[in-house]
């Protein structure tokens, strides 16, 4: 039997469709009931769906006052605030298309966005570092328009251009990824392929506001079918998450696999009566760490895998839990397959490149200003991830690594994920990442790169890859960093870690 999973397509999304009254539809049933709450020590701040549909909708009347026209892009440059959310759908609202980027950027960073999108405005803190532009509108500005009458909802095509996000760059230049307005509509698969989230649910995310994961997991999907979000306070210490869990009893935890590895951290038990249980996303989660949670909680890890050009679309959820060493398998809706270097479907069981059918009403349109880099990544039918994964019988999906983060041992090809997720539960490693590194011409080795609170021995790491490893996959050199080098979304640079490794000749035995 050939890789496919295709149960059939989702319904159709609606038109005419406006993706901002898709999330806040529940306001005008539920006016009064909590929409967010950022947590405080000193108390959390609550929004009404009723004061966060009237915050948004009046921004939308702002930005239209400002001089700006449906279908312009609005660069945002704010930071952790609940500005961020507001303007973003309220651009959204009345048919701008926003950029949301990390705080992160430098200057130069910016700059050089600028030049690519040629936004007609930014939306920015004056805190955050941004290059100059002709029409800037600041955090006060903004916060002024949330008075401002509705806007009428942009409804239009769903096929549309509704916003547009970076790529991490990890593999090469960061692109310009433009999401049509569907995009919200495909996110319902997740509801219950991932999350089993219910109107009731008070989900928590561990996020910032102004990260695409927050965004869409903890914010809009959660908004959209009337249940409240919790978002911790811009520099919330993570050791204070799990009294914050309890305080305002979240049924649901989402984080990246470093916030769990942190919370976890020097416990040997976690008592949180009211989750169900967390998500985990934004890089793999190893076997050892999920493992650990569901020890120290008693409740269950779902991981799901998605990117920028098409969200997360393979997750396991309550209803079909993960087996083995799998991360789960695509969401009902969805069609995916493992396609050979030919480009066809391999058979089941054997690896191949992850890909997601054309149709999938969450794929982006494309990437904004090269239209053929779209072109160049599909197969036929198929949109290739450059993600290198197997598919079982019943579908479930074993994440394998990047195609091009692959390493090469006398002639094997081997996964960095098994290697790093082998050391991870080494005591004393902490986060550990693989590289293939170059120590002389036309010879590489496996490295490992690792942190936690001291150097380890060499000698008993080599023992211990010896008795989890075959020899072909076994790192022939570890190095200890204080921190393994990551990207604005948290994501470990696997591409940047053979820079770290020091100019000693190690012994490749």
């Amino acid at each position: 039997m050939q890789s496919i999973f295709d149960q059939g397509p989702p319904p159709p999304c609606p038109a005419p469709f406006n993706l901002a009254a898709f999330v806040l539809r529940q306001a005008g049933k539920t006016p009064d009931k909590p929409a967010l709450s950022i947590l405080r020590p000193q108390g959390p701040d609550d929004w009404t769906y009723a004061e966060l549909e009237r915050a948004v909708r009046g921004t939308g009347t702002g930005l239209l006052r400002a001089g700006l026209q449906p279908g312009q892009i609005v660069l945002m440059r704010l930071g952790n605030t609940v500005e961020f959310p507001i303007a973003y759908l309220g651009a959204i609202a009345a048919g701008l298309v926003p950029v949301p980027t990390s705080s992160q950027l430098t200057e130069p960073e910016t700059a050089k966005i600028i030049a690519e999108l040629k936004p007609a405005a930014i939306l920015r803190d004056p805190a955050i570092a941004c290059a100059g532009h002709p029409l800037q509108i600041d955090t006060d500005a903004l916060e002024t328009m949330r008075a401002l009458p509705p806007c009428d909802w942009a409804m239009g095509d769903p096929d549309r251009l509704a916003y547009v996000v970076y790529t991490s760059g990890t593999s090469g230049s960061p692109r310009a990824v433009a999401h049509a307005h569907r995009a919200i509509w495909a996110r319902q698969m997740m509801v219950e392929g991932w999350y089993d989230l219910r109107p009731g649910d008070r989900l928590c995310h561990a996020g910032a506001f102004n990260w695409t994961y927050t965004l869409g997991t903890g914010l809009m999907d959660p908004w959209a079918i009337g249940a409240t979000a919790l978002i911790p306070e811009a520099g919330t210490d993570i050791a204070a998450l799990p009294e914050l869990l309890r305080t305002h009893r979240a049924t649901l935890f989402a984080a990246a696999p470093g916030v769990y590895r942190r919370m976890l951290r020097d416990r040997d038990r976690l008592e949180l009566p009211d989750l169900r249980h967390g998500f985990s996303a934004g890089e793999k989660l190893s076997r050892d760490l999920h493992r650990r949670w569901t020890d120290l909680t008693g409740t269950e890890l779902h991981e799901a895998y998605g990117m920028s050009e098409c969200s997360t679309f393979i997750s396991s959820s309550p209803a079909h839990p993960t087996r083995g060493a799998a991360l789960g398998q695509p969401q009902t809706g969805r069609r995916v397959a493992i396609l050979g270097p030919d480009g066809t479907p391999v058979p089941q069981g054997e690896p191949g490149v992850i890909a997601v059918h054309k149709d999938d009403p969450g794929l982006m349109l494309g990437y904004l200003n090269a239209p053929g880099e779209k072109a160049a990544r599909m197969r036929g039918d198929w949109f290739v991830t450059g993600d290198q994964g197997a598919m079982a019988v019943d579908g479930q999906i074993t994440y394998l690594g990047r195609d091009d983060d692959m390493m090469n041992a006398g002639g094997y090809r081997v996964s960095p994920v098994e290697v790093e997720a082998a050391l991870s539960a080494h005591p004393g490693i902490d986060q550990v990442g693989a590289a293939e590194v170059e120590i002389r011409p036309d010879t590489t080795i496996i490295v490992a790169f690792y942190t936690g609170p001291a150097e380890l021995d060499e000698g008993a790491l080599r023992t211990y890859v010896e008795q989890n490893l075959a020899r072909y996959k076994q790192p022939r050199a570890f190095v200890h960093l204080d921190a393994l080098p990551s990207g604005a979304n948290g994501k470990l640079l696997r591409r940047a870690l053979p820079a770290y490794f020091p100019t000693r000749s190690p012994n490749p035995a």
